[in-house]
């Protein structure tokens, strides 16, 4: 009997790859790795040192400002404020007491600040606002937000003198004191702009060039006045030295004029003092920034 040609064979299909192959483990094993880093750069953004916020404030400030022997993190911890005189500079004041602050969600960014010698507890930076403008307000603690200017913050006029020159010279005494009323800083792609007041205080100021025990009590008040533009007025509210001006911050910087006199009968005892503060003029020292 004749054989029938066989039927042609058809290919087969390539075989899946097993379970265990390396083909079938590579998506899993990039999600892992994925999953690995995210989780890390979480938990460094979580547990990240106080140390990073002192390094911040120090550049920002030209090393000004510092924030010394900072423990905690990033968002819940606590420092020691120092002022200085710059880079290279020797002069360094600390304050006494370690300034606390905590990092909270509550309807956008607050942050929480205490001190005890220096700052009301509960006063707090709040950030708000949307995609295309930025609110930063500072809020009084809830028992003192129905008060019209409440005094936020004191600190000891002497700490001044971290800053080095004039201020290493002077050795001012007394106290300055920070009030504030409705104070915020709006930014959008207009520019920026102020709203509110704040007023920095000197009560009962002396200082090592003087004999007098007292040279006065003074407000600096900062006032927004618009789009970019802001402005800064001084004014004595008693005592031997008058000290009187008024300046703007805006596109160009600040500019401030002012000037410095002694109150009749006082003459000879705030020479010296009046030649080191500005530019003497004849019986009135010039003070001028930018």
């Amino acid at each position: 009997m004749a054989r029938l040609p066989r039927p042609p064979r058809l290919p087969t299909r390539a075989a899946a790859a097993p379970a265990g192959s390396s083909a079938g483990r590579r998506p899993p094993r990039r999600w892992g790795l994925a999953g690995a880093l995210l989780g890390g750069l979480l938990a460094l953004i979580a547990q990240a040192p106080a140390t990073w916020l002192g390094d911040a404030l120090a550049r920002a400030s030209g090393e000004r400002l510092r924030l010394d022997a900072a423990s905690g993190t990033v968002w819940q911890g606590s420092a020691v404020p120092v002022l200085s005189g710059g880079p290279g500079s020797r002069d360094a004041s600390a304050l006494p007491d370690r300034l606390h602050w905590h990092l909270r969600w509550s309807g956008g960014p607050v942050l929480d600040l205490a001190q005890a010698c220096c700052i009301e507890a509960g006063t707090r930076l709040r950030l708000g606002g949307g995609w295309d403008r930025l609110r930063l307000s500072l809020e009084p603690p809830p028992a003192r937000a129905a008060e019209t200017a409440p005094e936020l913050a004191r600190w000891p006029a002497a700490w001044l003198s971290g800053l080095g020159t004039p201020w290493n010279t002077l050795q001012a005494g007394g106290r300055l004191t920070l009030r504030s009323q409705a104070l915020g800083l709006d930014w959008s792609r207009a520019g920026w702009q102020l709203e509110g007041v704040a007023v920095l205080g000197l009560q009962d100021l002396s200082a090592r060039l003087s004999p007098l025990p007292r040279l006065g009590s003074y407000e600096l008040q900062l006032a927004g006045e618009g789009p970019g533009r802001a402005r800064l007025s001084l004014s004595t509210r008693e005592g031997a030295l008058q000290l009187r001006g008024d300046g703007h911050l805006g596109a160009r910087g600040l500019r401030f004029r002012g000037e410095a006199e002694a109150a009749p009968g006082e003459e000879a005892a705030l020479a010296n003092l009046l030649n080191i503060i500005g530019r003497r003029q004849g019986a009135r020292s010039v003070l001028a920034i930018g």
